[in-house]
């Protein structure tokens, strides 16, 4: 028999947390719980999260986009669609970049979050997850809608993480001393990499650099 919404409603969320670091995943689930749902795991790996979703099925699965070891989360998530193609994932990452996240939402997801998202929101995706439907965050939201119409001409897009961290301190007035100074590497890898930014990017001059970063959203005008 079949559940109707309301009934829905009234049931307590079952969610699984999967993510190698401890204390982000019990500061979620210490909120999630706090909000009347029913954290079911806390995993760290992601041969547990594949083994525990199976075991538990809860109602959502929370996913760390990177675990540090040969399987990341969207491996994960293709063994666990596989099992169970009605499966709820959200995708949880400190990285942003846009390919990322179109990867995610291609795949399934319903919802990718960032880690310093406020707890409230990831209560809010969870909620929308289990009545079947996508949150978006409003900051991935703009992001998605500027790919659409701009294509695939981003910063975010044409970058990886490590050049697109360089390319937003260079917007922000850094030297390549300065930036080398912050990650710890030589100046001359810096200097190598910011060429590299920009002939990708096809900018030159520091003013077009960071009218660019203000454009699509990496610094504040």
């Amino acid at each position: 028999m079949e559940t109707n919404f309301a009934d829905r409603w009234n049931m307590t969320i079952r969610v699984m947390l999967a993510d190698d670091h401890p204390i982000v995943m019990t500061g979620f689930a210490m909120s999630l719980e706090g909000q009347g749902m029913d954290v079911v795991a806390q995993v760290k790996t992601p041969a547990d999260a594949i083994a525990q979703y199976r075991a538990l099925q809860p109602d959502v699965l929370v996913l760390d986009m990177r675990f540090g070891e040969e399987l990341t989360g969207m491996d994960v998530a293709r063994q666990v669609l596989a099992h169970d193609p009605a499966a709820k994932i959200i995708f949880l990452s400190q990285f942003d970049q846009d390919s990322l996240i179109k990867e995610t939402y291609r795949l399934g997801a319903r919802a990718f979050m960032t880690k310093d998202c406020d707890p409230d929101e990831l209560a809010a995706a969870v909620r929308r997850a289990y009545e079947g439907g996508l949150y978006f965050m409003p900051q991935i939201a703009q992001r998605l809608a500027q790919i659409s119409v701009q294509g695939e001409l981003s910063p975010q897009a044409q970058l990886d993480d490590r050049s697109l961290a360089i390319f937003t301190m260079m917007a922000e007035g850094l030297t390549n001393a300065e930036i080398a100074e912050k990650l710890n590497v030589s100046t001359k890898t810096i200097s190598n990499i910011s060429q590299a930014v920009k002939e990708k990017l096809g900018v030159e001059r520091p003013a077009l650099i960071t009218r660019l970063a203000v454009r699509h959203g990496l610094i504040e005008p």
